[in-house]
């Protein structure tokens, strides 16, 4: 069993919700206890974002969630200087702030960065944990409760994302996947208050839409699209016009795709 530590007390009131799958939460907590960066990989909207909210607020840290994209620089991550009442003063970024503060700086979708960002943080996810910025000369040293946790989709990989082995053997990585029919059915009840039992044809209908992935569609229905559509649901529209809305239609927008994910959801269900 996982021993108390100091920062990772009893679940507080003010944490997400997250209904663990299996040991991530503990594999989580030891990386902090050591020290670790942890990588997550999984599909998208498969809880790995509120995953990460739900481990900081029960450790007790300050998050920093940085959204990466093709234009993301290794600047916006460290900092850069700014015209400031006309002085030229030096400003953080969420990487540098983080190492300062103990926080936890978190990188969605880390493989849509540029390749300079894997290289600043490539000293900050090994034993030195330290950063050195160019510009001001200045080597910080990460604070003991600084934590690096990044995320991608290898769905998505191909030749020109992907993360290097260097890179990637860096991390302890956790697999994430959409939760089992029962705990999902739980997850999207709690999370739009709609009844259970209400919950349980728009779970079978998503993971009926989740076995087209790779044929009719890029991507299977997320649990969040479910939440999505059982929020319209609980709000008073009828089901069709939420499944339509809320799990087709951000799918796709091929109008006979759209009518193939309406049959396949329609025999799923009943």
């Amino acid at each position: 069993m996982l021993k108390p530590f100091e920062e990772a007390q009893a679940e507080p009131p003010s944490a997400p919700f997250y209904e663990p799958a299996g040991l991530e939460c503990e594999i989580f907590e030891r990386a902090f206890r050591n020290r670790l960066p942890v990588l997550l990989k999984g599909p998208t909207g498969c809880g790995k974002t509120r995953f990460v909210a739900h481990m900081a607020a029960r450790l007790g840290r300050p998050l920093h969630t940085v959204s990466c994209h093709d234009d993301l620089t290794a600047a916006d991550l460290t900092g850069r200087y700014l015209l400031k009442g006309g002085d030229t003063v030096w400003v953080d970024g969420p990487l540098t702030r983080a190492m300062r503060e103990g926080a936890i700086l978190y990188l969605d979708e880390v493989v849509e960065a540029r390749k300079d960002v894997t290289v600043v943080v490539h000293p900050v996810t090994d034993d030195r944990r330290t950063l050195t910025l160019e510009r001001t000369g200045e080597r910080i040293e990460a604070d003991p409760r600084f934590m690096l946790v990044a995320s991608y989709n290898p769905g998505y990989q191909n030749i020109l994302k992907n993360l290097k082995p260097s890179t990637r053997q860096r991390f302890v990585a956790i697999e994430f996947d959409f939760p089992a029919f029962e705990a999902e059915v739980a997850i999207v009840s709690r999370e739009s208050g709609l009844a259970r039992e209400r919950c349980a044809p728009l779970v079978k209908a998503a993971q009926a839409l989740r076995r087209l992935k790779g044929q009719d569609l890029e991507e299977g229905a997320s649990t969040r699209l479910v939440v999505h559509c059982a929020k319209l649901i609980c709000d008073g529209l009828d089901y069709d016009g939420a499944l339509r809305a809320a799990l087709f239609e951000p799918l796709t927008d091929d109008p006979e795709v759209l009518r193939g994910l309406a049959r396949v959801a329609e025999i799923a269900t009943g």
